[in-house]
């Protein structure tokens, strides 16, 4: 049987091509990370699925990850998130370093869903989180968030940042409206889905699973919020209402975003931030502000990456709670996003610095020595292989991206020199080559 040629179904080859456009990606994602003083890190592709089986969810330990037994006996899983290993990481050293700790990866991972656009089995995510730093915190990753947007030319009319809170969900769903764990999951799960669905079945959905028709109004009123004045009025009308267990008011509740909201303003960034109650974040370990990015383009209109608040993930370690708050950018939907807003720049052609070509066999050694000292230089270089006439190296040079084609011939080989021949500008001069 012959094998395939094609990549595993949801993973990729990547050709020089589509290299060039990934590291162009990435070195964005480091250069704003570390404007920020964000450090890198990295972890192992592998990792016990107690980690993930601790905090993540039911439908990522169930449905999506890739896991085996190894050769130990052990329950191992390629990791389909970055957060559950750097929560491990820090475990390790919170106590010891200065705080905030700031951090960022750009990592491998892998999730075993159905490949679809925006979305593979395989893929890089760029990860940066901050320990430490409370509401600050918060506020840096939204200030990053959208500084790496901008960084490839988006602007406020290509993508917005809608943001929620978990604790003013959670107080809604299990304070306001009085729900058990059970019943809250399927809501959380129902709103994620809110904007794929049609209103009629929406409506019906949540009467099945509040099983009243108060529970599901004071619902319907919480999904229908979009500003913080709608938030507000909604509060007031519940004021007086408190959790049985804490008595704290949903005023109290609110208190984080409506900070939030404010520091925002002060920064000039709610151009950027709206509020949307349909952002609840699927994982676990959420516990505070929860955020994703969209794209306001009509024929990409999905979320492309997100984040959010988590004070106890450090418990599962059996380490005091530390807050931290986090984002996660997939390159597969930002480059679909990149796409279809037109922001990338031509990746067909290979950008080099310079050709070195010799029009005589005897001018061969010249021009290694050339490529060398340019090399030298940092310059990159590209050597044309065996004599040839002008005309074939043009026509060579035309499919990649030269600045400079180097011509030694015998005349240049005589007088110990190079023709340079300036693609940019459209110039040629001639120089010693001892003057390189």
């Amino acid at each position: 049987m012959a094998l395939s040629k094609s990549p595993y179904r949801g993973t990729r080859d990547f050709f020089p091509k589509e290299m060039r456009l990934r590291n162009f990606i990435f070195q964005k994602m480091a250069d704003v990370s570390e404007l920020f003083s964000y450090e890198p890190y990295d972890g192992p592709l592998l990792e016990e699925v107690d980690l993930y089986r601790a905090k993540s969810g039911e439908e990522l330990i169930n449905e999506q990850i890739y896991s085996f037994t190894d050769r130990g006996d052990r329950e191992v899983a390629i990791r389909p998130e970055m957060t559950p290993t750097l929560a491990r990481m820090v475990a390790q050293i919170h106590r010891e370093v200065t705080k905030p700790i700031r951090m960022y990866a750009i990592p491998n991972l892998m999730r075993y869903e159905k490949p679809q656009r925006g979305r593979l089995r395989e893929f890089w995510q760029y990860n940066a989180d901050i320990f430490g730093a409370g509401q600050n915190g918060e506020i840096e990753i939204l200030q990053l968030a959208i500084s790496l947007m901008k960084s490839f030319g988006a602007t406020h009319e290509h993508f917005e940042i809608l943001v929620n809170d978990r604790r003013f969900v959670d107080f809604v769903f299990g304070g306001l409206i009085g729900l058990e764990q059970g019943p809250t999951k399927k809501l959380y799960k129902l709103v994620d889905a809110k904007n794929k669905m049609a209103a009629e079945k929406f409506s019906a959905e949540v009467r099945t699973i509040t099983g009243d028709e108060e529970k599901a109004k004071i619902f319907e009123q919480f999904v229908s919020l979009k500003t913080i004045q709608d938030i507000k009025t909604f509060a007031d009308t519940f004021s007086s209402r408190t959790l049985t267990t804490s008595e704290v008011s949903i005023t109290n509740h609110l208190k984080p975003l409506y900070d939030i909201f404010e520091k925002l303003e002060s920064q000039g960034l709610t151009e950027y931030v709206k509020f949307d109650p349909a952002i609840v974040r699927g994982l676990d370990y959420y516990t505070g502000l929860v955020f994703e990015i969209f794209d306001k383009n009509p024929e990409n209109r999905r979320a492309i990456a997100g984040g959010g608040a988590y004070a106890n993930l450090l418990q599962i370690f059996n380490e005091p709670a530390l807050e931290g708050m986090g984002m996660g950018l997939g390159e597969v939907p930002l480059t679909d996003f990149l796409t279809t807003h037109k922001l990338l720049p031509d990746f067909t052609k290979a950008d080099v610095d310079y050709l070195v070509a010799y029009l005589v066999s005897d001018a061969e050694t010249s021009a290694f020595e050339l490529a060398a000292k340019l090399r030298e230089k940092n310059k990159k270089v590209e050597l044309f292989f065996g004599e040839a006439k002008p005309k074939k190296i043009f026509t060579y040079s035309e499919k990649k991206n030269f600045k400079f084609i180097c011509f030694i011939g015998d005349e240049e080989l005589k007088n110990g020199e190079v023709k340079i021949k300036d693609l940019v500008n459209k110039t040629e001069s001639t120089i010693k080559l001892k003057d390189i």
